[in-house]
């Protein structure tokens, strides 16, 4: 490897996996920093979870290769499963055995013996805040606690990028607080992370860089900053009327500084270039046709508002 490969923990290239005729991922390349987080960002179906199982090999590509700290998923899978933790989106736990017993099972399964896994177990404990609660049966534990559990047994051999599939998905939001700060704190332990989530507002706070994934591609990536630009100074109005949006989403369309229009279920989302400027405009046009604006909803430029404007519709599709 080249100086810049040492750079890099995890390299993605012209990754393809299809099944027959169906291609969940087609051509996705991206590269992975050592020490940073990087979240995979898209609505469910995307291609997330099958690329992250390329990379971790639990999928072998149907063509294009994954490299985790040098080494070649399809050449030496034993070295790159040796060097992740991985994260799925199921939680797989032995509902039945403790928190303790649930590390130690599988800190065994990882080649850990005696005192250095007893010690691990403790450390690990730590880090996920179960050491209160370590000797209780995890079938009676919250969502977010099996959720946390989850994400410790993949710290069990101190992998150096940890991988995590959706792990917020399901739980309270005070247990999402806690994932997000324990992923945080492991990252500034030097641990790189490979995150995939939907939810825009956790790969805005988390990540270094983010790749935008839609139905199996890669269709921007960057840091927040690179991204939002591709949408410029727009802001994203969203307003919710009590009518069909047929009567008006024309004449909305139609109106200077509006640039893109979605509308779905009585919601409707418009790019604009000036929301000061247009909502008046929005506002008459709804009077005489008829329509109630019964909410507004302004923000400045997101993730989100990159996604619409890249795909024509909501992140939350």
């Amino acid at each position: 490897m080249n100086k810049k490969d040492n750079q890099l923990a995890i390299q993605v290239q012209d990754l393809h996996k299809n099944y027959g005729e169906v291609y969940a991922v087609q051509g996705v390349s991206f590269d992975v920093r050592t020490g940073e987080i990087f979240s995979l960002l898209g609505p469910n179906g995307a291609g997330k979870t099958t690329t992250i199982s390329m990379v971790s090999c639990l999928l072998a590509p149907t063509r294009g290769d994954v490299r985790v700290m040098g080494h070649s998923v399809k050449d030496d899978p034993m070295a790159v499963k040796a060097a992740i933790g991985v994260v799925p989106q199921e939680i797989a736990l032995y509902e039945d055995l403790s928190a303790r017993e649930n590390l130690t099972f599988w800190g065994k399964m990882v080649g850990l013996r005696g005192g250095a896994l007893k010690q691990r177990v403790d450390e690990v404990l730590d880090i996920i805040g179960l050491g209160e609660r370590q000797k209780g049966r995890v079938g009676k534990f919250s969502g977010g606690m099996k959720r946390r559990l989850n994400i410790g047994i993949a710290l069990l051999h101190k992998p150096q990028v940890l991988i995590l599939d959706e792990p917020t998905v399901g739980i309270d939001p005070q247990s999402r607080r806690n994932i997000l700060d324990s992923v945080k704190d492991l990252n500034q332990q030097s641990t790189t992370v490979l995150y995939t989530t939907h939810y825009m507002e956790e790969a805005q706070e988390l990540s270094n860089h983010v790749a935008i994934m839609d139905h199996g591609k890669i269709i921007a990536h960057g840091t927040h900053e690179e991204l939002v630009k591709i949408v410029g100074e727009m802001d994203r109005i969203t307003l919710t009327i009590n009518a069909e949006s047929a009567k008006v989403i024309e004449r909305w369309q139609a109106a200077e500084g509006v640039q893109q229009v979605t509308a779905e279920d009585g919601t409707v989302e418009l790019l604009v270039d000036d929301s000061n400027l247009v909502l008046p405009h929005l506002f008459e046009t709804a009077t005489h046709a008829g329509v109630r604006i019964t909410s507004v909803d302004i923000q400045e430029p997101n993730l989100e508002t990159v996604f619409l404007h890249l795909t024509g519709r909501a992140l939350r599709d």
